[in-house]
């Protein structure tokens, strides 16, 4: 049986960036790529059902190896990796018995994983970690999710006398460009809840998320030549600073932690003829999510009404919500998840996810969806990181959620 490790270092040669600009699904040609190649090997260790549809969605199916009547669980996890950063030509390289201190990924561009920037890491003393080599992320969010799902269920194959109830595993495209429940068929998933396999440090358990809305904005200028221009000159670069401008300066990502919402603004490309923002609107209470939105529109109103209407345009989308209220419900769930770490020698983690993941969209779609760790850190970047330990015990807690459920 191939270990965790193993398949996960397989997986991340595998370059699955998704690309929000794309109109297809998935959005980028990688991705299939990698999807083909996962319905082979789901196919290959004995799993019934497999298929991928033209979208790139995977669904597999282990059937239940028992009489009585159990629920029905389903596993997530996303192929693609975020367009934050390449993830292209990945060099995982290993930390074996890590010595708490700086560690150097790339000496050629002096990129250095500093303890005084991710003090977490000196929690890893003595473990193995897998960095990436300083260009690329290393691609953890979310193929180590992929990894110990399939090694979990692969493990229960080689074991028959494990008892379980009937597993569903789920595979989606596009999740860091907010697309990845699109096309998800909830009917066809047939399971009665699921956990994405899609958090970061060791022991994570999250049912909280961000509302969360993109705002694509274009600001229109006028250009003529600098020496003539008193009067006629438009300059749209810089009536896209004033608008940066008047958002809340303090409610940014860098500057917020815990429950605390923000604006985030993740593209800026201008010339003087016209200027394009891209922002992202985050927050778990619906009804501050919806006063952020407000602010973003009386924004653009405002300098519309400064600078001729049409100057400054909006567009405006929510992207998913709070999957709390869906989870609530049937709290046992992550009660069950929370047991499962305990049994297995973790330290459960209940927080709120700073992000989003398929489970949330999902919650919504009648699939109620809470999150797991994977144990990574550092997603979307360079400096990514996770102890080869920390999945090890991600594959033990996905056995040992299926094993509760079983017996009792």
């Amino acid at each position: 049986m191939e270990t965790v490790v193993e398949r996960f270092l397989r997986y991340v040669k595998f370059d699955t960036k998704s690309d929000e600009e794309s109109n297809t699904v998935p959005s980028t040609k990688g991705q299939m790529v990698f999807a083909k190649e996962l319905v082979k090997e789901l196919k290959e260790i004995g799993l019934s059902d497999v298929s991928v549809d033209d979208k790139g969605y995977i669904m597999a199916t282990l059937p239940s190896n028992i009489e009585k009547q159990i629920p029905t669980i389903g596993f997530i996890a996303h192929m693609d990796t975020s367009p934050d950063m390449s993830g292209e030509n990945v060099n995982p390289q290993f930390v074996e018995n890590y010595d708490g201190r700086d560690i150097l990924l790339n000496k050629e561009n002096n990129v250095v994983l500093r303890t005084i920037d991710f003090p977490e890491i000196k929690d890893y003393k003595g473990k193995t970690l897998i960095t990436t080599d300083g260009t690329t992320l290393l691609g953890a969010d979310d193929k180590a999710g992929i990894a110990e799902i399939i090694t979990a269920v692969e493990y229960l194959i080689n074991h028959p006398e494990i008892k379980h109830g009937t597993i569903k595993l789920g595979f989606t495209p596009d999740e860091e460009i907010g697309r990845g429940a699109d096309y998800f068929d909830v009917k066809k998933f047939n399971a009665d809840f699921a956990y994405t396999v899609d958090g970061g440090a060791l022991g994570e358990l999250e049912y909280e998320n961000f509302n969360a809305a993109s705002a694509k904005i274009v600001v229109k200028g006028r250009n003529v030549h600098p020496g003539y221009a008193k009067g006629k000159m438009i300059n749209s670069m810089l009536i896209a600073n004033e608008l940066v401008g008047m958002l809340p300066k303090q409610e940014v990502p860098e500057l917020t932690e815990g429950y605390e919402g923000f604006y985030h603004l993740i593209g800026f490309n201008g010339e003087v003829e016209e200027t394009k923002l891209q922002y992202i609107i985050r927050d778990f209470d619906m009804a501050k999510f919806k006063e952020r939105k407000n602010t973003m529109a009386s924004v653009v109103s405002e300098l519309n009404k400064k600078y001729g209407e049409g100057t400054v345009i909006l567009e405006m989308k929510d992207q998913y919500y709070n999957m709390k209220e869906k989870v609530e419900p049937v709290k046992h769930i992550v009660e069950t998840a929370f047991k499962a770490m305990k049994e297995v020698g973790v330290t459960p983690k209940v927080t709120p996810i700073r992000g989003g993941t398929d489970g949330a969209r999902l919650s919504f779609m009648g699939l109620p969806t809470p999150n797991l760790f994977t144990g990574g850190h550092n997603f979307h970047g360079k400096y990514e990181f996770i102890p080869t330990f920390a999945m090890e015990k991600a594959v033990e807690v996905i056995l040992k959620i299926i094993d509760i459920y079983a017996n009792s």
